[in-house]
């Protein structure tokens, strides 16, 4: 049987701006028409932040969580991801919030302090629709995006009644052996689900060197205790993704992640996104995990025991 690949969506995220591209959720009931057509358009799992309405700017008040996760959970059979790791201003405390609140299915986590260069993308933007955009990208060369051992700790204990299961977020080759490392303590439990990520200021590069040594060290380190997916920064988006499909991974694409839908033109959905990977899969002959597949290889404990 052909082998199956999970799609995730990240729809929103806290990287790119409200001036960025009109596109991009905003409120509660955008985020969750974004998620649906992600899930529609064949996204197993949609990975989710929340941002304020009046201005765009990201958050992590449960209770605006809980306004669109309510919506998706009604509408779709998708498995539902909430990040733990909010904005790279936000300390550990305020970025577990959701996941403790609402216990999910899935939760992102990031295995390791780290610069989170943002500031290159203000030469592209002349217009900004809030204060608080541009110093907000100006000052990430001076920003540190922490995840430090006891902040991983912390989150991981506070979240072990809940039975989630964390999309773990490895920026660079460091993050898989601490990833390893909280294994060892037994913090994590296997299957782990790998997200590498490439393409961000401050975390390894997207070369396909870059891709395959991430996954021969996944492989080194975890053998067949985990699932490896990926994604790629902004126009690293879809060939990252093509070469973890072939490479026997999984995928992640979304406006969190790029607001690309190829070269000079804005995707104007999540789902557009999804539907061009999805072809991609399809066309390596292989095929798209449903939301219960994808439990399935996650061993999740399913969408009846979280707290929405």
């Amino acid at each position: 049987m052909p082998r199956k690949v999970i799609i995730t969506c990240a729809v929103t995220g806290a990287i790119h701006t409200p001036s960025m591209s009109p596109y991009l959720p905003i409120t509660p009931e955008e985020i969750a028409e974004a998620a649906l057509g992600a899930a529609d358009a064949g996204a197993a799992i949609v990975h989710l932040h929340a941002r304020r309405r009046e201005d765009g700017a990201p958050t992590q008040d449960p209770a605006l969580f809980l306004e669109f996760v309510s919506k998706i959970k009604a509408a779709s059979d998708v498995v539902i991801n909430l990040t733990t790791g909010g904005a790279p201003t936000m300390l550990a405390e305020e970025r577990l919030q959701p996941a403790m609140k609402l216990k999910p299915e899935v939760a992102s986590l990031n295995m390791g302090s780290m610069n989170f260069g943002l500031y290159e993308m203000v030469g592209r933007f002349k217009d900004w629709k809030y204060d608080w955009e541009k110093p907000y990208l100006v000052n990430s060369d001076d920003r540190i995006f922490r995840n430090t051992f006891r902040d991983i700790a912390y989150i991981l204990e506070s979240c072990s009644g809940n039975d989630t299961r964390f999309e773990i977020e490895c920026y660079d080759i460091g993050h898989l052996y601490t990833a390893a490392h909280f294994l060892d303590r037994g913090l994590v439990k296997p299957p782990l689900f790998i997200q590498s990520v490439f393409g961000i200021r401050g975390g390894i590069g997207a070369h396909m060197e870059d891709v395959m040594h991430m996954r021969r060290t996944a492989d080194r380190l975890f053998g067949h205790d985990y699932l490896w997916s990926v994604l790629g920064a902004g126009r690293n988006q879809i060939p990252v993704a093509t070469m973890s499909a072939a490479m026997g991974g999984m995928v992640r694409v979304g406006l969190e992640d790029s607001l690309w839908d190829g070269p000079g033109t804005l995707a104007k959905t999540n789902a557009a996104q999804v539907k061009r990977i999805r072809t991609v899969i399809e066309a390596l002959s292989l095929e798209v995990a449903t939301p219960a597949e994808a439990r399935e290889m996650l061993k999740l404990k399913g969408r009846n025991n979280v707290n929405f």
